[in-house]
């Protein structure tokens, strides 16, 4: 190969594969008329640094016209300056660079010139490039311009990097015919900065449309972020009219922060406003420290449908009634966890709870009915083994208009400490050395708007107070009703472990004990009034203490038994394990505490007279001081109670087929993951000392049908109103040990056609491009969130889950009818499904056997067209039914250019 590095003081012709001598940078003295006799001095020629260019083929050199051609994959470099091509030109005398292809023998152009000057780069057909001006022209050039793409027939560059195009096209498309541009006569491009053009017009598929202006903007920003319009969409909704929406503008405030802001605007009907509604979005990171998100959202609108509909449609969806005011805050921020420093977090959803309803065709949000929110602080001592954490948290539901606020939550914890190490006393081996203590403190304040309906166990009636559950709408005029439905408790916890002991070698044996303090601010206090032959109950304010003791003991092992069936078998053995446990545990009797429980008759008898609306005698009853309030009340009767729970695991080891190097010839196969039972029995109770059996069952098969089925057992019978008696089963005259009292299943089947053996059955999905052309919309359909993988060609995931309830007894009273047995039985299925390589599908759908009817269907679609996507969502039924059609640009660039159809609930 042809290389030199300088200029040559006296160039001459060399042969292929030899190196040119240096070429030094020096004046011409016959043209300058400099003394060659002034040794030493040295002024400064054109060229300003070296000039370093090599070629595959050869470099011819001709010195009287100081001119080197270089042949064959020919490089120049000079200072920021780099050119490639087939076959370059350089002119000392007019310090010109040419640069052109060379054509193979069937005439084909090969090595088109490519040239980069700093971090801009070229493709052309010809350059011609003035290395002392930093001016050139290229023909039919192709740069890239940030996400976009400029092809010009010819290009001029001045000294600044600016570039003047004639005959442009502006595209997002990477290929060297792409599939659409913007055509403009002329264009200048600003480098990292702006593509200005004159009058263009849209093509695609080579195929002119009218769609144009006058002029185009282009930006082009070398850095991530830059500020800048965001474009508007039009359309119609028969709620509100014709309507420019999500229109707006981005800013960057720094390089940590960035806002954008859109709003809509909605034309209405005659003299009826459509309203109008703004999006804020703050985005925020630095590195290394935090990243959040802070998202507001406000919609004022009609009350109802201003435009009427020429379509007959019985869904009452159509005719609803709106609030006219809603809106919605979401705040996510999220820490970069460091040694020994807190950690501050927030996840906050809430706002009006007809936002998602009347403002969004988001399928989930759509949906669901509880949001919850949080912010919290958290912080481990460094050196001492005390962590607390601040928190404020808020459930909000859509559906009932419930919203409960915490705050603040407050917790300081100890973490368990050995008491002999805490006094640095020396061990010896004994078994009290493992005793340990931990303590933590909980405080609470709790705000709900929701007054519960005053109602006693016993049912007997009560004096005042409200009948039903009341929600108290959230408004600066209610603020003294919710102030003073405050609940606050703080609660001390003291453990006391004292260790874990091996008793005949097999048995685990582990007691324990603890005491709990809550302190409440407030309680209630019961009275009889004979003349309302019904119970008043006050709140009594103070500070009042309820703790509560308890200790216990658990002794456990694990048993196991194995049949084997021979190595030589296929099944070579099955392995059965049991693991038994029985516990004891005791508390004292809180109900004759008077301080906990009050009875709030004479000597504790309730009048002759007080008689329910059956007929029936009412009961003398106890009723807590702390019924409804937060924290932990005090505990019921006395407690002496042994439970017990049994494990079992059923596992086989088979024979492996698949193992060729002899190193796994068996393998490990589940036939059932657990089959646990549990129940109790209290020595003390006054009635029903024997708890219900619990059982459940776990297991799965062919590692693709998981199987849950779990149910409840009750000892004892009933009488003919479904109310329980303390008579076991056993002792009535048709005896039986027990009796099904709830059930559930759930069947899950997880089928992945591309799986491997060893993986597992549900893989982790991969997201949608980010370049999305509904981006910008702040309530877009978000159907490819949790979209697939492309190497996957389908996958099925299905779920039937029932619920069994004991209806009780037959009832012989007509017009009464009895409950369900089966209130819930319902399938889910959802999946995904390659089509072509460049076309997937997703659906998700149900159906509900007891009301017979199809849950909610959603089918989305995703087409790849290379620069181009079409996405869409289809929901055949259910209130927010229609569709939504979207093609568009992929590049975020040019996220305007796209079309969209739909038809929903918002605009039918």
């Amino acid at each position: 190969m042809a290389q030199a590095q300088q200029r040559p003081a006296a160039p001459q012709p060399r042969p292929a594969g030899q190196a040119a001598p240096p070429l030094a940078a020096r004046p011409d003295t016959a043209r300058t008329g400099a003394d060659s006799l002034r040794v030493g001095v040295k002024p400064k020629g054109d060229i300003e640094t070296t000039v370093k260019y090599q070629a595959k083929d050869s470099i011819r050199f001709n010195v009287q016209e100081k001119r080197a051609v270089l042949y064959n994959k020919a490089s120049v470099n000079y200072g920021t300056m780099d050119l490639k091509a087939g076959v370059i030109t350089v002119d000392y005398s007019q310090n010109l660079l040419t640069a052109e292809g060379r054509a193979d023998t069937t005439g084909k152009v090969r090595d088109k010139p490519v040239f980069k000057d700093g971090a801009e780069t070229y493709q052309a057909g010809r350059i011609a490039y003035n290395f002392k001006s930093r001016k050139g022209k290229i023909a039919e050039a192709i740069t890239q311009q940030g996400e976009g793409y400029i092809h010009a027939e010819v290009v001029k560059k001045n000294e600044l990097n600016e570039i003047y195009g004639l005959h442009g096209r502006y595209t997002t498309c990477n290929l060297e015919h792409p599939h659409f541009f913007i055509n403009a006569s002329k264009m200048k491009v600003i480098p990292r900065k702006q593509v200005v053009t004159g009058p263009f017009n849209l093509v695609i598929g080579d195929i002119p449309t009218p769609l144009g202006f006058l002029f185009g903007y282009f930006p082009t920003p070398g850095k991530s972020r830059a500020s800048g319009l965001i474009i508007p969409t039009f359309g119609q909704a028969l709620d509100r009219g014709f309507y420019l929406t999500n229109g707006g503008y981005y800013f960057v405030v720094n390089e940590h922060i960035g806002l954008r802001v859109t709003g809509s605007v909605y034309s209405g009907n005659a003299d009826s406003f459509g309203g109008w509604g703004v999006n804020t979005d703050l985005t925020y990171r630095k590195r290394y420290s935090y990243d959040g998100r802070l998202e507001f959202s406000y919609s004022r609108r009609p009350a109802g449908l201003i435009l009427g509909s020429s379509d007959l449609s019985a869904n009452a969806n159509l005719r609803r009634n709106f609030k006219p005011r809603t809106f919605w805050l979401s705040w996510s921020h999220a820490p970069t966890p460091r040694p020994g420093g807190g950690r501050f977090s927030a996840s906050v959803r809430t706002g009006s709870p007809e936002f998602n309803q009347q403002n969004t065709i988001d399928v989930r949000n759509y949906l669901t009915p509880a949001f919850n929110s949080s912010i919290s602080y958290s912080k481990q001592l460094r050196n001492l083994p005390i962590n607390y954490s601040l928190q404020a948290t808020q459930d909000l539901n859509t559906i009932t208009r419930t919203v409960n606020l915490t705050l603040p939550d407050v917790t300081l914890a100890v973490q368990r400490q050995n008491i002999y190490q805490l006094l640095g006393m020396p061990t010896r081996g004994k078994f009290y050395e493992q005793f340990s203590v931990d303590y933590q403190f909980t405080g609470q304040n709790r705000l709900t708007n929701t007054e519960a309906a005053r109602t006693l166990a016993s049912g007997l009636p009560l004096l005042g107070g409200n009948t039903a559950t009341r929600t108290v709408p959230i408004e600066l005029s209610n603020l003294g009703p919710l102030l003073r439905n405050y609940q606050t408790s703080l609660q001390h916890r003291f453990g006391l472990s004292l260790g874990n002991y091996t008793l005949l070698r097999h048995l685990s044996f582990a007691p324990s004990a603890s005491y709990g303090e809550s302190w409440f601010l407030k309680r209630l206090n019961y009275r009889y009034v004979p003349d309302a032959q019904a119970i008043r109950v006050d709140t009594a304010r103070g500070l009042f203490r309820v703790g509560n003791f308890s200790a216990g003991a658990a002794l456990s092992t694990n048993l196991y038994g194995t049949v084997n069936f021979g190595k030589t078998k296929r099944i070579q053995a099955i392995r059965h394990r049991l693991a038994p446990s029985v516990s004891y545990t005791y508390s004292p009797d809180y109900l004759s505490n008077p301080n906990y429980y009050e009875q709030p008759y004479n000597d504790g008898l309730l009048p002759f007279d007080l008689r329910n609306t059956a007929g029936a005698l009412f009961t003398a009853s106890q009723f807590s001081r702390y019924q409804g309030f937060a924290g932990t009340g005090p505990g019921g009767g006395p407690v002496s109670q042994v439970s017990f729970s049994l494990q079992n695991q059923v596992e086989m080891k088979v024979r492996n087929d698949k193992d060729t190097t002899g190193t796994q010839p068996t393998k490990k196969v589940s036939l059932i993951d657990g089959f646990d039972l549990s129940s109790g029995y209290n020595f003390i109770a006054q009635s029903f000392k024997l708890a219900p059996l619990n059982a459940s069952l776990r297991t799965q098969v062919a590692q693709k049908l998981s199987v849950l089925v779990s149910g409840t057992f009750s000892f004892y019978q009933r009488d003919s109103s479904g109310t329980l008696i303390d008579k076991y089963l056993f002792d009535q005259p048709n005896p039986r040990l027990a009796r099904l009292d709830q059930a559930s299943a759930q069947l899950s089947y997880q089928f992945d056609s591309n799986r491997r053996p060893g993986q597992p059955s549900s893989r982790p999905q991969r997201t949608a491009p980010v370049n999305d052309p509904v981006l910008g919309n702040p309530n877009q359909p978000d159907s490819y969130v949790d979209y697939l993988d492309f190497s996957i060609p389908w996958t099925l995931n299905a779920s039937l889950g029932a619920l069994y309830s004991d209806p009780g007894p037959r009832l012989a009273r007509t017009g009464v009818t009895r409950n369900r047995s089966w209130p819930t039985v319902a399938m889910n299925v959802s999946g995904e499904i390659k089509l072509t390589d460049k076309m997937r599908l997703s659906y998700t759908s149900g159906y509900d056997f007891v009301s017979r009817k199809v849950t909610l269907t959603s089918i989305n679609f995703f087409r790849d067209l290379h620069c181009w996507q079409i996405t869409g969502s289809w929901i055949p039924t259910g209130q927010i039914q229609g569709f939504n059609v979207t093609i568009g640009a992929k590049s975020a660039l040019l996220q305007d250019l796209k079309l969209n159809r739909n038809r929903t609930f918002l605009n039918r």
